[in-house]
């Protein structure tokens, strides 16, 4: 049987990674999931910290990797929004697909940080509800942990601007 594609996106805080997930969902007919809808709607009012954060995304991680795990079994594309910007990050998605042997695709979303805050600044506006953690200092703050994707890792990385 064939297995569905993972596609997944590394860029900084602001870099787009959630549009592009939209479209890219739309496009090829796929499963979207979002990690930013699971954790609002699972942990409501939880997530005001980096630290918040790096709980309670912890605790979603293992539900989401088998259910993305039996989707793609099933032939089904799957685009998830969770960021792949650490190494440590792109190591879970990559046990994901390895683990059932399904193809993916990762795409990097290379912009400058002055984007990424414009981007930040126009979101917060638009969703205010994120005003309290879409804010330069947590971009400045998460970006530091941020490393760009290497070749030595070995994932089919698409660069996007």
């Amino acid at each position: 049987m064939n297995k569905g594609t993972l596609t997944f996106f590394c860029g900084k805080m602001g870099a787009g990674k959630s549009t592009q997930s939209i479209a890219i969902a739309q496009q090829s007919n796929a499963i979207l999931l979002s990690e930013d809808e699971w954790l609002s709607s699972l942990f409501p009012n939880k997530i005001s910290t980096l630290e918040d954060y790096i709980k309670y995304s912890n605790r979603l991680k293992p539900q989401i990797k088998k259910l993305v795990q039996a989707l793609l079994n099933t032939g089904t594309d799957v685009v998830m929004d969770f960021p792949a910007n650490t190494v440590s990050q792109r190591d879970w998605f990559r046990r994901i697909f390895e683990e059932v042997d399904a193809q993916h695709r990762m795409i990097y979303i290379d912009l400058p940080d002055e984007v990424c805050l414009k981007h930040i600044e126009k979101r917060r506006l638009q969703q205010p509800e994120r005003a309290q953690t879409d804010t330069e200092e947590m971009f400045h703050r998460v970006t530091q942990y941020f490393e760009a994707p290497d070749s030595s890792e070995g994932f089919t990385v698409e660069v996007s601007q």
